[in-house]
């Protein structure tokens, strides 16, 4: 009995059927996406939901003449019948071309290059993971969703590029339910599980669920002294990371970061942020099939490299670098601070300690000020303790001010915090983050 190929020689037998297939002098792209993932849901510390889900897809784009069309179509797994399903697609899209206009800012990459990296960690063990998941929330209302498994993807084209990314990963997005309602949400992703760590991420969560049965504390709108948890800077950073880095939104002056980039504005000197590609999750080639590189977007307070597509590079006239079509990070780090875990309640004072934020966006973008509200556990700290839970408040402030004049710290542990999005498949993106603590925090109501 032959054995099984795998998803790589798969894809690298559909490359091989379709050089062959092209008719000069047509080119071609083609992508793939593929996971084997597992999903176990919770709910009261129980497994209540366990499945798999084995899928491959690829996206096939067409070109001639400088026009273009593409196709998406899913695998069977069998090569004969997605060689039939791809030569189907082919005939589809030469069928289409002549209806379409050329693409004056469609940029091939000419360039053959091949790329080969496998992050094939061994996932932990399912039982071994549901044992500690219980163990650790006993007696507690949990509610949550584990991920695990291998995310694959491939990268062809007519002008002989190769690339394939393969990363092993996990991903533990879970709640804390106090009887009276409230909720602290906690995570834990990686590729490695460390039971000491997963332990700590959990013992903390409970702690701060203790803190729910308290009184919750009346806060008027003002000014107030805050630190912000990396879940909630990731919110903050989820924003800017829509246009803000983005050549294309710089060049058309609708980034938030417009006036940093501009040279007329900037963050605090502790502020770093990098497009780490070479120490994550994300393939090290883009859609587009380009190569991708580490990139320093802000360094010490002041804007760096921007993201360049292919369409950007070809309509503004500049180098393309690997950055997707959206131009977003997906591989966001941001340097650390010196703060240490324990010291952040006695270096807060008094003030805020905010979990989570939520339902953000902007109220001045040019001015990069932002909206939105405090979610699940946000406390209310005096003289370095948790006195009470707050209610939900909405904040409104300019990232030039929690980034920039009013960043007092950021914390020297950093929390990697994965894509929990299964919409049409697990994803690789993640942002590195610390904590910030800020010396002004303004809410409005």
């Amino acid at each position: 009995m032959s054995t099984p190929l795998s998803q790589a020689e798969q894809f690298k037998g559909l490359v091989e059927w379709l050089g062959k297939a092209i008719l000069a002098p047509e080119q071609f792209t083609l992508g793939y996406n593929g996971e084997a993932s597992e999903f176990i849901r919770f709910n009261k510390g129980k497994v209540r939901q366990a499945g798999q889900v084995q899928q491959a897809s690829l996206s096939l784009k067409l070109i001639h003449d400088g026009r273009h069309a593409d196709v998406n179509l899913t695998l069977a797994g069998e090569p004969n019948v997605d060689k039939q399903r791809l030569a189907d697609a082919l005939r589809q899209l030469r069928d289409t071309l002549p209806l379409l206009p050329a693409d004056p800012y469609l940029l091939l990459n000419p360039q053959p290059w091949n790329s080969h990296n496998v992050q094939n960690q061994p996932l932990p063990d399912t039982a071994r993971v549901l044992e500690e998941i219980r163990s650790a929330s006993k007696g507690v209302d949990l509610v949550g969703f584990y991920a695990s498994g291998p995310i694959s993807y491939g990268y062809a084209s007519s002008e002989g590029a190769f690339g394939w990314h393969q990363a092993n990963s996990f991903n533990f997005d879970w709640s804390l339910f106090h009887s009276n309602g409230q909720a602290v949400k906690a995570s834990y992703a990686g590729a490695d599980w460390d039971s000491e760590r997963f332990a700590r991420r959990m013992q903390l969560a409970r702690e701060q669920l203790s803190f729910l049965d308290r009184p919750l504390h009346a806060l008027a709108p003002g000014e107030y002294r805050a630190y912000l948890a990396p879940a909630a800077l990731e919110e903050v950073m989820s924003m800017l990371c829509w246009g803000g880095f983005s050549a294309q939104a710089l060049a058309s002056k609708s980034s938030p970061l417009q006036k940093l980039y501009a040279g007329d504005a900037q963050l605090s000197p502790l502020v770093s942020f990098d497009e780490q590609v070479s120490q994550s999750l994300s393939p090290a080639f883009s859609g587009e099939g380009y190569p991708r590189q580490d990139l320093s977007l802000v360094k010490h307070g002041k804007a760096e490299q921007q993201l360049v597509s292919s369409r950007s590079a070809a309509e503004y006239g500049l180098e393309v670098n690997g950055a997707p079509e959206g131009e977003a990070p997906s591989a966001l780090a941001m340097a650390a601070g010196s703060l240490v875990q324990a010291d952040i309640l006695k270096q807060l004072g008094t003030g805020l300690y905010i979990s989570n934020l939520w339902y953000l966006n902007y109220s001045d973008q040019p001015a990069a000020r932002l909206t939105g509200m405090t979610r699940f556990a946000t406390f209310w700290v005096e003289n370095g303790e948790i006195k009470a839970p707050v209610n939900t408040m909405r904040f409104d402030d300019s990232v030039y001010s929690l980034l920039g004049s009013q960043l007092e710290a950021l914390t020297a542990e950093r929390e990697l915090l994965l894509s929990a999005s299964t919409y049409d498949q697990r994803q690789t993106a993640s942002n590195l983050l610390p904590g910030a603590l800020v010396k002004k925090l303004t809410l409005t109501l």
